[in-house]
Parts: C-alpha cells; structure tokens; sequence
C-alpha cells in the first residue's frame, strides 16, 4: 500500500494541468479507487482531493507571480474561469492572486508528499472477519456533517430527540449480527473530507426487509464481508483511535481492502454517563 501511495504522488505530479486518471492506477494495483481515497486520506491527513488542490495552487503561486495572465494560468492548471481560479488560489494561500502578484504574497507552499513505512502496530488489534447475508438497517436517519475527533454534536443532537421509549422499541425489533442499538455512517465521501455530509442511522439491523416499521428508515446493506474491531475505553476517542489505526496498521498489514458501505459501531457495553464504552466497529471488506 505505500508503495502504491507513493505512485499515486508521483502520478499527481504528472497530471497536475490536466485530469488524474486514479481510478486505471487503482487497477494497476490490484486495488479499488474507492480504497485507495480513503486509505490516502488516513494516511496523508488530507483528502487527495485537497492534497491535488494544494499542489496545483503551489505551483500556480510561481506563475502568478510573472508576467502572464491570470486567465491563461487558470486554464493552465485546469480552471475553466479566473473566479474559479481565484477561489481555490484563496482558499489555499489566503489572498486573490490579484494580491499576491502586487505584494508578493502570502504564499503557502504544500510540499510533494512521501510516505514512508514505520514501525508501528505494537498493540494487537482484536478483529474478526464475518461473512454476512443481506441485511437491512432501520432506525432514524438524519443528514449530518462528517467530523473525525471528539463527539459530533449533530449526531448526540439527533440521538437526544429520540424518545427513550423509541429505543426500547428499536431494541426489540433487532434480529441480526450487528447485535443491539447501532450507530451507522453512510453515504460518507469517499475522500471522508472533514464537514462533508452523511447519512447517519441510529438503528437495528434486520434480517428481513418487510419486518421494518413503516415509519422507520432503512438502509438496505447487500451481503458481503466484514472486518469487526472489538474497542474498548473512552469514548469516542477509544473508538476513534481504532478507527484510524485500520488504515495505519491493519489495512497495511493483511489482504483486504474497503468496499463501499456503510460502517456500523455496535455499543456492547458503556458507562452510565457513557464516557467509557466497548463497541464493535464494523467495515465492509473484500480480498485485496
């Protein structure tokens, strides 16, 4: 995998004035575009598409500091407008490029990036793999904006508004692995951007489509494997720490790859004031 990281970097660096063709070097390596997103973003701290974004605007800075332009730089680097150009060059080094070719900056420079391997992995991670048929989610889904450390207060919003008898109910009505109250992400951007939208669910999972309550939401997940991290501790940091060491140490370190679909933390066991927790963290998988 960091070898294929690596390509992917070199590949950036070949097509920064033009399209990427990510998903044919994703076939080259025997891996999936959707895989390769998502263990770049762990990985490199940032989406590839924002990593693309920054490397475009460093070298772009050079140019608008010439002669040239602005219009013909823009389209150079794959920009259809000055306004377009402009926003993005903005939102990298904090001025137009009016401004930093008339003061000579800011500039921020996003150095090309090299991954390296590290000796890591000296704690032993409890996983599982499962083979499940098809099941259905149902619970209540709300629209949510992604973040990755501490408590999204759009998801504990959501969660408090459902009735505590509601969560009986929902307790009852679940019949299969994933066992008990379940918290799911869907639809996550496949780069998992920070402030992104997704589906988030909080429900049971169901062996049977037709025993969902009409008024419930449902996500229907077809059959297929999945690694299950078994975490135990604070919460969500516990949980959240688990979540980027899969693609750190375990992802790395055996023969499967992410699929498409939503990833499913099962609460086992929590404190009272659910500071503390032991949770099941569920991920779609196949053989890399």
């Amino acid at each position: 995998m960091i070898a294929t990281l690596d390509r992917v970097v070199e590949l950036v660096e070949q097509t920064l004035d033009g399209p990427m063709e990510l998903a044919a070097l994703a076939r080259r390596a025997g891996t999936t575009e959707y895989h390769l997103r998502r263990m770049f973003s762990s990985l490199a701290g940032m989406p590839l598409s924002e990593y693309v974004r920054r490397r475009r605007m460093t070298l772009a800075a050079a140019e608008v500091l010439g002669d040239g332009e602005l219009l013909d730089i823009a389209v150079h680097h794959g920009y259809g407008s000055t306004e377009a150009f402009g926003r993005a060059f903005r939102a990298v080094h904090g001025a137009s490029p009016a401004e930093v070719r008339r003061d000579g900056g800011p500039l921020r420079t996003q150095p090309q990036l090299r991954f390296r391997l590290t000796v890591e992995g000296s704690a032993p991670m409890d996983t599982r793999i499962t083979d499940r048929p098809a099941f259905t989610l149902a619970g209540h889904a709300a629209r949510v904006p992604l973040i990755h450390e501490g408590v999204n207060p759009h998801i504990q919003a959501h969660i408090a508004a459902i009735e505590p008898s509601e969560h009986a109910r929902l307790k009852q009505l679940g019949d299969t692995e994933p066992r008990g109250l379940l918290q799911v992400s869907a639809d996550v951007d496949p780069d998992a951007r920070e402030g992104t939208p997704l589906t988030y669910l909080h429900g049971v999972a169901l062996a049977d489509a037709a025993a969902a309550p009409d008024d419930l939401d449902t996500i229907e997940v077809p059959a297929g494997q999945w690694a299950v991290f078994r975490v135990a501790g604070e919460y969500p940091a516990a949980l959240q720490t688990a979540w980027a060491a899969t693609a750190t140490d375990w992802f790395p370190s055996n023969p499967w790859r992410l699929r498409p679909g939503p990833s499913i933390v099962a609460v086992l066991d929590r404190a009272d004031d659910f500071t503390t927790a032991t949770c099941e963290l569920w991920l779609p998988v196949e053989r890399a």
